[in-house]
């Protein structure tokens, strides 16, 4: 069962996964204002408005989902790396949790830079002193939602953070960096994933398919997306894009190179018909990408993706175009590498095949199962 601000509801479309909204009494829209926020988190301006609310999301959390926990009847919580009010939550309630880390894993490491940044992995003293600089500026950056949290311990009484039965994530283990102080319980996994989406009208014609997507939060970005489409047809490829209900169709219908556009995709199948594809870097399309052996160019724009970027081009799977870099003649150049050159498209398969084993949804199940029938 998940439970959230009742506007979360219309993300969960599994028949089997149930829905417990908090009682919190917010206004319709604030899902959609939040989302807004965190659409144009870049710049200082931009980014501090969407750490501020994102305290104020933690904050409600940590008001209304204890009493909505109760109500069910929870015996444990899975509570995502990405919002730190889950582990109080389960300590205020007394009950065991289990981490899941849906993204980058974002423990912090000296040999591993922050999450949030693009710098090349190195783990000399110049790399660690950078890195120690970088998570320095994190927590800084940080404080409102820490000082939420530092609040709520000292309202509730919770002195010393304890320790989650299990951290289980997507990431597989080949694409994240040389850790030397991971948790013991930390598994690495791969995608979680239901049986992919049929392609019910596969593209037709004899062009290459380079899939484009900027994600749901970007999708409104048409400056970029009329890029792609261009560099595309310039080799010989046509670009089908997907921008999660960002453009108007009159917008759509304006962006040059004759490419499909949609707003949403059964992506992890038209992944397949693909040579290429454009990313903003958002995880969990990456790892469609990987999974379907394609090659990457990453156009990183906020949060995580300038991290997953850099691993993607440590790993020599993908070219990595900042978005201030982004031009017509760049993305050509970078695209040109990734279809010609098969070292790309061989680590691609090579992540693939490790994904494949890596357990997924399922894999990431039996672990949990795992840790809470240890318990007493």
């Amino acid at each position: 069962m998940i439970v959230h601000t009742a506007e979360v509801v219309r993300y969960v479309t599994a028949p089997a996964v149930t829905f417990e909204p908090l009682r919190d009494g917010a206004s319709r829209g604030l899902l959609d204002h939040y989302l807004a926020t965190l659409a144009v988190a870049t710049g200082p301006v931009g980014l501090t408005r969407m750490i501020a609310s994102t305290a104020d999301m933690t904050a409600r959390l940590l008001d209304f989902a204890p009493d909505a926990l109760r109500r069910i009847g929870a015996d444990a919580i899975i509570a995502d790396s990405a919002e730190p009010s889950g582990p109080i939550i389960a300590q205020h309630l007394g009950v065991p949790y289990v981490i899941s880390v849906t993204g980058l894993p974002l423990l912090e490491e000296e040999n591993v830079p922050p999450p949030f940044v693009g710098w090349r992995y190195r783990s000399d003293r110049l790399g660690r002193f950078r890195n120690r600089g970088g998570y320095r500026v994190s927590h800084f950056l940080m404080r409102p939602i820490a000082s939420t949290l530092h609040r709520r311990r000292l309202t509730w009484g919770i002195k010393d953070a304890d320790q989650p039965l299990a951290y289980v994530a997507q990431c597989p283990r080949i694409l994240d960096y040389d850790r030397q102080n991971l948790p013991p319980n930390f598994h690495y996994g791969s995608p979680w994933r239901n049986s992919p989406a049929p392609l019910l009208d596969p593209p037709n014609g004899d062009k290459p398919l380079i899939f484009c997507s900027l994600g749901s939060l970007q999708g409104a970005r048409k400056k970029l997306f009329a890029i792609m489409a261009k560099a595309c047809a310039e080799i010989g490829a046509r670009a089908v894009i997907g921008h999660g209900g960002g453009l108007t169709p009159e917008e759509e219908a304006s962006l040059p190179g004759n490419p499909l556009v949609r707003a949403f995709w059964p992506q992890e199948t038209l992944l397949r018909l693909c040579s290429a594809a454009v990313l903003h870097g958002g995880f969990n399309t990456v790892l469609d990408a990987l999974a379907a052996k394609v090659p990457i160019v990453a156009v990183p724009i906020a949060f995580e993706q300038p991290g997953t970027a850099a691993r993607l081009a440590h790993f020599r799977v993908a070219r990595v175009i900042s978005p201030q870099r982004l031009s017509v003649a760049t993305l050509v150049k970078a695209l040109e590498e990734v279809v010609h050159d098969p070292t790309y498209r061989d680590m691609a398969s090579r992540l693939s095949v490790a994904m494949e084993a890596g357990g997924g949804a399922s894999g990431a199940a039996v672990i949990v199962d795992a840790a809470l029938s240890k318990l007493p």
